[in-house]
């Protein structure tokens, strides 16, 4: 099975995912293209040029962050999957963390790396046939539903991801407290604006450095006392 994996089942999901993944890119140009071709409607160079460095200095930084981030989880067809459907943090990443856990099987893994595939495959299936319906229903409902209500979707997010960081704790219980523990003071540090001279909000060192800590840690410490 091992070899199955690595000499016809990677290389086949890399070809399709690099094939989607540059048809995706393309076609994410296509109304642009079509404006410029069909309406001759070009934009300014110089808007084009600042706003382009506006965001590049904004989110830039996240284009190396998160596939390193998120692909200890998601294996290397989840993030081609990802990346291509969107909605990573909020969706992709802890459906494919509960369909990990639900099959009993580690992040990080060939079992891993495919339950986390399966697990995503069926959160764009359902999130692509609820987002239908909520275009078309969604501000309805939401302008019906109690202003307290709609306030605590904003703790969605961060619900969810305590969740995840509880299912995976419960494996590693001295690796999660310290990871807590590091991820607080991380962020204290930040707040408190020790890392001023870090390009951008620095927001982004909390991220990078957890993920490889807690590698480190888990590679390193806590697997060499078991």
């Amino acid at each position: 099975m091992k070899d199955f994996y690595e000499k016809e089942y990677l290389p086949m999901m890399h070809r399709i995912g690099k094939t989607t993944g540059y048809l995706g890119a393309l076609l994410s140009f296509t109304p642009a293209l079509l404006l410029a071709v069909v309406y001759h409607l070009l934009p300014d160079w110089a808007a084009l040029l600042t706003a382009a460095i506006a965001a590049i200095s904004a989110f830039g930084i996240l284009w190396f962050v998160e596939p390193i981030s998120y692909f200890a989880v998601l294996g290397p067809v989840g993030t081609y999957m990802a990346f291509l459907s969107g909605n990573i943090s909020n969706m992709r990443l802890p459906c494919a963390s509960m369909a990990q856990v639900a099959a009993d099987v580690e992040p990080g893994t060939e079992k891993g790396s495919i339950i986390a595939t399966l697990g995503m495959a069926i959160s764009i299936i359902i999130n692509v046939s609820v987002l239908t319906i909520g275009v078309i229903l969604g501000s309805r409902i939401l302008s019906q539903l109690p202003q307290s209500i709609t306030l605590a979707l904003n703790y969605l997010l961060p619900a969810l991801f305590g969740a995840l960081l509880m299912q995976f704790a419960m494996k590693q219980k001295k690796l999660g407290v310290t990871m807590t523990v590091f991820a607080i003071l991380i962020n204290i540090a930040i707040k408190a604006g020790l890392f001023t001279w870090l390009p951008g909000s620095a927001n982004y060192l909390g991220t990078l450095s957890c993920v490889f800590v807690s590698i480190f840690l888990s590679m390193k410490v806590f697997h060499a006392h078991e």
